[in-house]
């Protein structure tokens, strides 16, 4: 029974990460130093002039996540180059 029971934690821990990874990008979005990108805050301004309304920002692994509700309400998760604002990718 407990090894059942250990086999079942292993297999949830394991499901969420790989839930966790495909999240993300999985690559960086610039090669820049950090000494060159934006703040979080501009990250989200450049995309809500983009008629993006911004939930919530962040910066991790060199790319800027903003997750966001688009021009029709739909979720989405916006990848942009944390140099640039630029949107390099879309969930």
């Amino acid at each position: 029974m407990r090894t059942i029971m250990m086999t079942a934690a292993i297999i949830a821990v394991l499901s969420s990460g790989a839930v966790a990874q495909a999240s993300s990008l999985g690559r960086p979005c610039t090669t820049a130093p950090q000494s060159q990108w934006l703040s979080v805050e501009s990250l989200k301004a450049k995309a809500e002039a983009q008629g993006y309304k911004v939930q919530k920002a962040k910066i991790a692994k060199a790319c800027g996540e903003i997750y966001a509700l688009d021009r029709n309400n739909a979720r989405t998760e916006l990848f942009v180059d944390p140099t640039s604002g630029e949107i390099v990718a879309k969930e």
